[in-house]
C-alpha cells in the first residue's frame, strides 16, 4: 500500500466552502500573487487551485533564463525591479532560489541588428538598467569557446550585453512560494478542476470545482496556456490570445565552458550552462497554434546545426532531454493584467508568451495589491486588456524580429 501523499511544504488542506480569494493555477505567477496577498495584505484565507500540480504547466517547462532587456519603455520598470526582487525574495522565503545573475549576452549579426540595439541599450539606460553593445572580440573574450569567424552562415558582429541579467532554478522558485504561501496560511489544492465560475448582477460569487463549490468575491485566472480558454468557455469573454509550442532540450552533462547566457535572434537560438553542466537551449515557438508538447525532428535538427555552427566544441555532444511547453502569445509579446470592468471581483493575468518566468514575483507583488484594494498599480495599467481597443499595442515584437540576408 502506498502512504497517502503529503506536500512537503505543509499539510494537505480540505477544501472550504469559502475563500476570500480564489486563484485558478499553480505555477509561477499564482503562487506569487497568493504569497503576497497572504503576506502584505493580511488576506490569509486564500486557495490556489490547481487541475494537475503546481508547476506542471510553463512553470517547469522553461530554460530559466532572467533578464531586464526588453525593448519598450512600459516594460523596462517591471523585469528590472523583477531581477532586483530575486535576492530579496531567496532571503524572504529562506530558499534557495539559486539565483546566478551570470549575465546576458544576444549575438548581434549584422550592421543592422547593432544599429536597433541601440535603442534598446538607451532604453536600457534610461531606466538604470545595466546594457551595452560590445564588439566580436569583446564576445570572444567574455565566451572564448564561441566562433566569430566570417565562415558561418551569420557571422558575429557584436552583442547586446546585459549583466544583470542570468538564471535561476525554476522549480525551487516554484516549490519556495508554494512553501511561503502555505505557512502564511494559504491553501494550495492540487488535482482539483475548476468546473465553472458564477456571477450575479456583475459580481463574481462562486467558482465550482469537481470538488465541490467555494463562495469568493475575488478570482484570478492565471492558468497559463489555459487562461483563454477558461474565461471565454466559462465567463464568453474572448481574449487576442494564440497557443503555441516551445521546445527545449539539454545536452549531456560537459566541464563549464559558458559563463553566460546566450542568445541570437538571426539563428534563433538561446543557451545556457546548467549547474549539472547540461546546455540548456531553446529557440522560438512552433508557427502554428495548437496545444500539444510533442516534440518534433526538425527542431533537433535545428538547434544542433545552430550550435555546433558557433559553438563548434559542442560537435558531437548529445542531447540527452527533449521537451515542449506552451505559450500564450498576444499580438504585441505582452501580457494581459487587468480587472474585469463588467465582471466584479474577476482579475486576469495571461498572455505572457516569453516572458512569464522573468517577471512572476514581482506580477505577484503587484496583482496582490490590485486584487486586495481594487486599484491597479500604475507598473501593471499599461498591460491593460483596453490597449487592443484603443490600438496602444506594445512594440516588444519589434525586439524579437531577427535579420537575415535572405529575407
Amino acid at each position: 500500500m502506498f502512504k497517502k501523499f503529503k506536500p512537503f511544504w505543509g499539510k494537505k488542506p480540505s477544501l472550504n466552502s469559502s475563500y476570500d480569494a480564489v486563484i485558478i493555477g499553480g505555477g509561477l505567477h499564482g503562487l506569487a500573487t497568493a504569497y503576497y496577498l497572504a503576506k502584505d495584505h493580511g488576506l490569509k484565507n486564500i486557495a490556489v487551485i490547481e487541475k494537475n500540480y503546481i508547476g506542471f504547466g510553463g512553470a517547469g517547462r522553461n530554460t530559466a533564463i532572467v533578464r531586464a532587456n526588453q525593448r519598450t519603455q512600459l516594460n523596462l520598470p517591471l523585469y528590472k525591479e523583477a531581477l532586483d526582487l530575486w535576492p530579496v525574495l531567496t532571503k524572504e522565503l529562506d530558499y534557495n532560489l539559486m539565483f546566478n545573475n551570470c549575465g546576458n549576452l544576444n549575438l548581434l549579426h549584422s550592421e543592422s541588428e547593432i544599429s536597433a540595439s541601440r535603442m534598446n541599450v538607451t532604453s536600457a539606460q534610461f531606466h538604470n538598467i545595466e546594457s551595452l553593445l560590445i564588439d566580436a572580440k569583446q564576445v570572444k573574450e567574455l565566451v572564448p569557446a564561441i566562433n566569430i569567424s566570417k565562415n558561418i552562415t551569420y557571422p558575429v558582429h557584436g552583442a547586446l550585453y546585459h549583466p544583470p541579467g542570468g538564471v535561476l532554478r525554476h522549480d525551487a522558485v516554484v516549490w519556495g512560494l508554494a512553501k511561503g504561501a502555505s505557512k502564511l496560511g494559504v491553501h494550495i489544492h492540487q488535482q482539483t478542476e475548476v468546473t465553472g465560475i458564477n456571477f450575479e448582477k456583475g459580481r463574481i460569487v462562486s467558482v465550482e470545482t469537481d470538488k465541490g463549490k467555494i463562495n469568493t468575491p475575488r478570482v484570478l485566472v492565471s492558468a497559463g496556456a489555459y487562461s483563454a480558454s477558461i474565461i471565454s468557455g466559462m465567463l464568453g469573454i474572448r481574449l487576442p490570445i494564440s497557443v503555441l509550442t516551445i521546445q527545449a532540450m539539454v545536452t549531456q552533462p560537459l566541464k563549464p565552458i559558458l559563463n553566460h547566457v546566450i542568445s541570437s535572434n538571426a539563428y534563433h537560438i538561446y543557451m545556457n550552462q546548467t549547474l549539472k553542466g547540461e546546455i540548456a537551449t531553446g529557440a522560438h515557438m512552433d508557427p502554428w497554434p495548437n496545444y500539444t508538447t510533442l516534440n518534433t525532428c526538425d527542431y533537433i535538427k535545428h538547434q544542433a546545426e545552430a550550435l555546433s555552427e558557433f559553438l563548434p566544441c559542442l560537435r558531437g555532444v548529445r542531447f540527452m532531454r527533449i521537451w515542449g511547453g506552451l505559450a500564450d502569445m498576444t499580438p504585441d509579446m505582452a501580457p494581459i493584467i487587468d480587472g474585469n470592468d463588467t465582471i466584479k471581483g474577476l482579475f486576469m493575468n495571461c498572455g505572457w508568451g516569453y516572458f512569464g518566468f522573468k517577471s512572476c514575483a514581482v506580477t505577484g507583488k503587484y496583482l496582490a495589491g490590485f486584487m486586495a484594494t481594487g486599484q491597479c498599480p500604475d507598473i501593471l495599467r499599461p498591460f491593460s486588456m483596453s490597449r487592443y481597443k484603443d490600438h496602444r499595442l506594445m512594440g516588444e515584437t519589434a525586439a524579437l524580429v531577427s535579420y537575415s540576408p535572405d529575407n
